[in-house]
């Protein structure tokens, strides 16, 4: 059993690299990470896992080949596994993704927006 409260405002503080996933939790294979997103992501998708963005403060934009979303903080979305995507946002955003560990941010793509991985706070 987890002992300690997560509080999402203490852990976002903590970091202040954009597109840098941190891992504040993990839930049988799955893991909680937070995230600081400004500017554009690059085109990529996850070709064996369903991705979750929950916005937790601003305005996420998602580009689709085909349509575009917008998500503003209290709102998420489920990207399907193989479906090419591309977050963008104008201005910081703080959002949290649920993906099973190991899943690398730009899923196949190496680019300088490649974090590394399974990175804790």
């Amino acid at each position: 059993m987890q002992t300690k409260v997560i509080n999402f405002n203490d852990k976002f503080s903590l970091f202040n690299q954009h597109w840098s996933p941190r891992v504040i939790a993990e839930m049988n294979d799955y893991q909680f990470k937070l995230v600081k997103v400004e500017g554009e992501f690059v085109w990529h998708e996850h070709a064996d896992t369903d991705e979750v963005f929950i916005v937790m403060e601003g305005t996420l934009q998602i580009a689709f080949r085909d349509q575009n979303i917008t998500l503003q903080a209290g709102e998420m979305y489920v990207i399907p596994k193989g479906v090419e995507h591309k977050p963008m946002a104008k201005e910081e955003c703080k959002i949290m993704i649920i993906e099973p560990r190991g899943v690398v941010n730009t899923g196949e793509i190496d680019s300088d927006r490649t974090a590394l991985n399974d990175q804790w706070i």
